[in-house]
């Protein structure tokens, strides 16, 4: 076979193939995105708005908040139940930045190689353990850190009991076998 021949036939094999095996329009399923802040924002905006404050605490080299972001942050039950009930902020508990929330400056604590963000440990009441999901009431007041990852089915249950209110009025137990399952009926 000449050179020029066997370079058309390559070039027409490979335009074929890329035609063939696109995906149709209809089949690409856009991804279920919550609307994430930095404090500074979610601050600002509850100044003005009030509404819960839910904070994702991560690090860069944390395995288990990569696989929290891709499992179950990008969840569409989950995503939608969060930015319709929350402000979103990611908190990384290493950045070296400096955050300042009204009158209170938040700063980075070098330690050996590492270090961490004096907003985290407040966060996580000098628990630093990644992931840890924090939620914040409507007056910027914790109600309580979550430790550890979560699978959507299990997080959407935490995120309704806080972001409704009944943890106010019944234990989670109890919620999540009469509450969620009577008044959130979502396919996780």
């Amino acid at each position: 076979m000449n050179k020029p021949f066997s370079l058309i036939l390559t070039f027409l094999l490979v335009a074929v193939t890329l035609v063939a095996f696109r995906p149709r329009p209809e089949a690409v399923k856009e991804e279920a995105k919550i609307k994430w802040l930095t404090i500074e924002e979610a601050f600002a905006l509850n100044q003005k708005n009030p509404k819960k404050i839910f904070i994702d605490v991560y690090t860069d080299w944390c395995g288990w908040c990569k696989v929290m972001d891709r499992e179950t942050f990008s969840n569409p039950s989950v995503a939608d139940y969060i930015n319709k009930n929350y402000y979103a902020v990611k908190l990384n508990a290493e950045q070296k930045e400096d955050i300042v929330l009204g009158k209170d400056k938040f700063v980075y604590v070098a330690q050996g190689n590492r270090g961490y963000h004096q907003l985290a440990a407040a966060l996580l009441q000098n628990q630093l353990s990644y992931p840890t999901v924090v939620f914040m009431n409507e007056k910027f007041q914790a109600i309580q850190p979550v430790p550890g990852f979560m699978k959507p089915p299990v997080f959407h249950q935490i995120i309704t009991f806080i972001g409704g209110d009944h943890y106010k009025s019944e234990p989670f137990e109890q919620f999540k076998t009469t509450t969620y399952t009577k008044k959130y009926s979502v396919k996780l």
